[in-house]
């Protein structure tokens, strides 16, 4: 007799079927497990073993056969245990053989029969209610699968026994109930930074159109502060992106005790990151920064530090939306649309340009230092700009600056704006103006006489690229919804065009 359980192997966030082909047959006692196992699946023999021994279920003396089917498709995780595991026990007898055909089954024993939570019990709710079925997790992962949807038939048990239990009609197991993670309600605020009206203007701006920003200036100016207020003027994430997000999460195992936030995420890894840290890669091709960051914020500081390899690894994310991960025996895609926000010293010793100050190398010192970002990739950065030293009158003077819950008012109807313009447009996914396409930005930016005249002018003096000039718009339509106004106005170009130029700290290396 062959019992068979369904279960799961993750590529990227999705979760492909895979069979348990379990058969117990005369021969010499063991455990055999094939299917292209890698360690962890192929240790799962001596877990099941004694996590079955400890449920007081003892082995046969005879040879059992696992078949992870099919059996060209790599099978990595400590997930297999628990769906081994049960086929064992519907091998033997010790569980209905019928229960489980219902069922997707993922989970690791522990040698006391207990089940350990897991990384991808999301994705693979999801991926056993496309087929039709119900799942099986472990409890601690029970409250992350039910956000699958309430149609979704689910069972958390904490142990072997347990589940045997509720087959046998001895136990009942409820359906667990989704959980939100609480958010922090103590955010770094706006109105704790003096000064740098600009540099507050321009990260709004930013936040309103989803727009990549790089800001540039002395040490102890402010920008990492800027950027850490970020998350509090940007709104929550819509379902859509909320379940998007804690699937990447949740196959990275960083959805901790099961509960999902709505906040955006906000990662800041440091400039020693690898380019398989950032973009995602390794042995098991996990997700990057960059993926982790999805429909949120990547925050680089330090932005020249970072290995230009590895910077230039996130052009084609931040164009396409995505990091592939191509390998010679497979390859895997995470979603990384990402908002970037860069942030840079003028030079290595960070004080070129300032009033009284002399870099001992002279102007070469700036220049070599912004050369290590490539010209195609601050092409890609919309907004731009200086954030000089504060002035001891910006810290003496006890001037009310204004919070980030004002701004973050303004920041949600301007997105509501655009969500519905791209909405009645038939743009499903695009939610912002720096994601949507050129043709639509052509259509939606459109500008008056005036406007046309100046953009005409500065793209020929400055030589925007195709993507610059586009860019131009999209910053443009934002400062225009920010407004409220329908059309693109001059005042509107200006600003953006303002945004986009290099200035005194931003030589030609852009």
């Amino acid at each position: 007799m062959v019992a068979r359980v369904s279960t799961v192997a993750f590529q990227g966030i999705e979760g492909v079927p895979v069979e348990v082909q379990v058969m117990v047959a005369p021969g010499k006692m063991g455990i055999q497990i094939v299917g292209l196992p890698d360690k962890a699946v192929a240790e799962s023999r001596e877990r099941v073993q004694a996590a079955l021994h400890a449920s007081g279920l003892s082995l046969p003396a005879k040879r059992v056969t696992v078949n992870l089917a099919p059996a060209d498709l790599p099978k990595e995780g400590s997930h297999f245990d628990l769906p081994i595991a049960l086929g064992l026990m519907a091998a033997l007898g010790a569980i209905p053989a019928d229960a489980l055909s219902e069922y997707v089954v993922v989970g690791e024993l522990n040698l006391d029969g207990t089940i350990a939570a897991i990384a991808g019990a999301l994705p693979a709710a999801i991926g056993a209610n496309a087929t039709g079925k119900g799942l099986i997790c472990p409890a601690e992962s029970g409250s992350e699968a039910a956000w699958a949807g309430s149609e979704v038939n689910i069972l958390a048990p904490r142990s072997l026994i347990s589940l045997a239990n509720h087959f046998r009609g001895t136990q009942i197991l409820s359906r667990p109930e989704p959980s939100i993670r609480p958010n922090a309600a103590n955010l770094p605020d706006l109105a704790e930074i003096k000064g740098q009206e600009s540099a507050k203007r321009a990260l709004e701006v930013a936040a309103a159109g989803g727009h990549n920003l790089l800001m540039v200036g002395p040490p102890g100016s402010g920008k990492s502060m800027l950027a850490s207020r970020l998350p509090s003027i940007l709104p929550p994430l819509s379902a859509a992106e909320l379940l998007e997000v804690s699937m990447i999460q949740s196959i990275a195992g960083q959805l901790s005790g099961g509960k999902l936030s709505d906040r955006r995420p906000f990662r800041t890894p440091h400039h020693s990151a690898t380019m398989a840290a950032l973009i995602g890669g390794g042995l098991r091709a996990r997700p990057g920064e960059a993926s982790l960051a999805h429909h949120g914020v990547l925050f680089l500081d330090e932005f020249p530090e970072f290995a230009p390899q590895v910077l230039d690894a996130l052009r084609q994310p931040l164009e396409s939306g995505e990091c592939v991960i191509a390998r010679a025996n497979h390859r895997v895609s995470y979603p990384a649309r990402i908002q970037l926000i860069a942030a840079m010293n003028p030079c290595r010793c960070g004080m070129a340009g300032e009033p009284g100050h002399t870099c001992a190398r002279g102007p070469r010192c700036m220049t070599d230092y912004q050369a290590r970002i490539s010209g195609p990739l601050m092409d890609r950065i919309d907004i731009r700009i200086d954030v000089p030293a504060v002035s001891a009158s910006d810290l003496i003077r006890p001037s009310a600056a204004e919070a980030s819950a004002d701004v973050a008012l303004r920041v949600a109807r301007a997105r509501a704006i655009q969500r519905e313009r791209y909405a009645s447009a038939g743009a499903a996914g695009i939610s912002t103006n720096a994601g949507c396409s050129t043709s639509m930005i052509e259509k939606f930016a459109e500008a008056d006489a005036a406007g046309l005249q100046l953009l005409r002018d500065a793209a020929d003096k400055m030589k925007f690229s195709a993507r610059g000039y586009h860019r131009v718009l999209k910053v443009a339509r934002t400062l225009a919804d920010l407004d409220g106004k329908e059309i693109v106005g001059r005042i509107h170009l200006a600003e953006a065009i303002s945004y986009r130029v290099a200035g005194e700290r931003l030589p030609a290396a852009a």
